[in-house]
């Protein structure tokens, strides 16, 4: 990976806020500098809508806590050269799995028989299939690089593509923390 070819970046999130990727969005006037150098080509941000054969680096948000999520994962480690785990859902699980508490049969019906007012009743298509344990992304598949913080600054996400782009594997623990 070279400033003379672009290289090809994928993202996508699994269960969590999407607040990592409203973090990448934050880099502002730096995104100018980035797609000078990058083409994202896979991205909730962009209308791909399909993982090409071979990505340079590909960016995970959220934990692993369905079946989908599961998919999701392993396809991109299937065709991404590096695999980036992007804030503390992917890195350790961080709010989903506060669900690992539980039994899966109580979470979900509580959340959609106990504190439902319209039509009670526990959903059975177009719902992915939940995991009985919320993993991080390293629980399912091998991680490259771990990024973590609640989101993680955009100033630590422009350090480790920045960093990535230009041929070298980023210490993201020198730019960012667990919750920060």
């Amino acid at each position: 990976m070279s400033m003379t070819s672009k290289i090809k970046v994928a993202t996508t999130w699994l269960d969590g806020c999407s607040g990592c990727h409203m973090s990448f969005l934050d880099m502002d006037e730096r995104l100018i500098e980035l797609v000078q150098a990058v083409d994202i080509v896979y991205s909730p941000l962009v209308d791909a809508k399909q993982l090409p054969e071979v990505v340079d680096v590909g960016i995970l948000e959220g934990s692993v806590s369905s079946e989908e999520d599961v998919q999701k994962a392993r396809e991109f480690r299937q065709h991404c050269r590096i695999l980036v785990s992007l804030g503390d859902c992917a890195v350790n699980g961080n709010v989903p799995a506060m669900r690992n508490h539980f039994k899966l049969k109580d979470v979900i019906e509580r959340g959609y028989l106990e504190t439902a007012t319209l039509q009670p009743q526990i959903p059975t298509r177009s719902v992915p299939a939940l995991l009985p344990v919320v993993k991080p992304l390293h629980g399912v598949v091998e991680v490259d690089v771990f990024v973590p913080g609640c989101p993680p600054h955009a100033d630590a996400i422009w350090y480790v593509l920045s960093e990535l782009i230009a041929g070298r594997m980023p210490d993201p623990s020198s730019v960012t923390r667990f919750g920060a």
